[in-house]
């Protein structure tokens, strides 16, 4: 595969004046076990932010409930005074129980919390984007987001927000939405296997908004997709480097942030932005 970097490809949405590198990272993983805790080795985890930087990705997609606020402390003990071109998206929206639960945490006071925690941990005196992860564990649930939007719009003005993004929403919570404020970028599950969001996609894109998918693989391993085995082998390349560039491919206004604690991984997810998918292996994708 050629030399790439992720500024070779780039995305800046409507309303918006931050030019996101499509490729970024998801700092998810640095957390421990269940995204909870401190992780087993953090000198790694502080390496891999790091290496990030150095390899051209310029969007961290992290929250303060990864952990709770490891992920951030960790941020910033990395990349803290943060480059002039990096942008740090958060969400906020939900909160850890004791027992490592996912807890929604959408009252005005939670959400103004939520932002001073993430202002907090990572250092900084306002949020460039912060998603609103909507209720609903398993997928959208359709729920009334109003309110949640209206505290936030709250906190846009008060300059501590520049953007609002929205995260695992449907087309009606974005409408929604829409009506208070200005939404830059859409944060939902899509891969290769899991496709509900299409219609969407291509929708958002003509708004020229950002759609981030998360969990990009969705989970399936090559053993589960023997077409992805394929072509992967075929191009000389991981299943993981295939199904990024799949999504890269898949419209221009999608952003990926595969997450890794493994500075290796993190090399080879950088590197699908040079995959190019011609006709019949985009073909035998589409059929998974």
């Amino acid at each position: 595969m050629s030399t790439y970097t992720p500024s070779q490809d780039q995305f800046t949405p409507a309303h918006c004046d931050i030019r996101f590198n499509r490729i970024g990272y998801g700092a998810m993983q640095l957390a421990g076990p269940h995204v909870w805790g401190p992780p087993k080795d953090r000198a790694a985890a502080v390496a891999v932010l790091r290496e990030a930087v150095e390899l051209g990705i310029n969007h961290i997609d992290t929250s303060d409930f990864y952990g709770p606020h490891v992920t951030n402390q960790i941020i910033r003990e990395a990349l803290h005074p943060y480059r002039k071109d990096l942008t740090i998206v958060t969400k906020i929206g939900f909160e850890r129980g004791a027992d490592q639960s996912w807890l929604p945490a959408a009252s005005a006071q939670q959400l103004r919390d939520a932002v001073q925690d993430n202002l907090r941990n990572l250092g900084l005196d306002v949020l460039d984007v912060v998603n609103f992860r909507a209720p609903g564990i398993a997928g959208p649930d359709g729920s009334s987001i109003g309110e949640a939007l209206a505290a936030m719009v709250r906190l846009k003005d008060e300059g501590l927000i520049r953007h609002i993004g929205l995260s695992n929403v449907d087309a009606g919570q974005i409408a929604e939405a829409q009506k208070i404020t200005e939404i830059v970028c859409v944060q939902n599950q899509y891969n290769l296997a899991h496709r509900d969001d299409d219609a969407l996609i291509d929708t958002l894109a003509a708004q020229g908004i950002a759609y981030v998918p998360f969990f990009p693989l969705g989970g399936f391993t090559p053993l589960q997709s023997d077409a992805l085995t394929q072509v992967a082998a075929a191009m000389q390349a991981t299943p993981m480097q295939v199904a990024l560039a799949w999504l890269l491919q898949r419209a221009p206004n999608i952003l990926v942030i595969p997450g890794t604690s493994s500075v290796a991984h993190l090399r080879e997810n950088v590197t699908a932005g040079s995959l190019q998918l011609d006709a019949a292996t985009l073909a035998a994708l589409n059929a998974i």
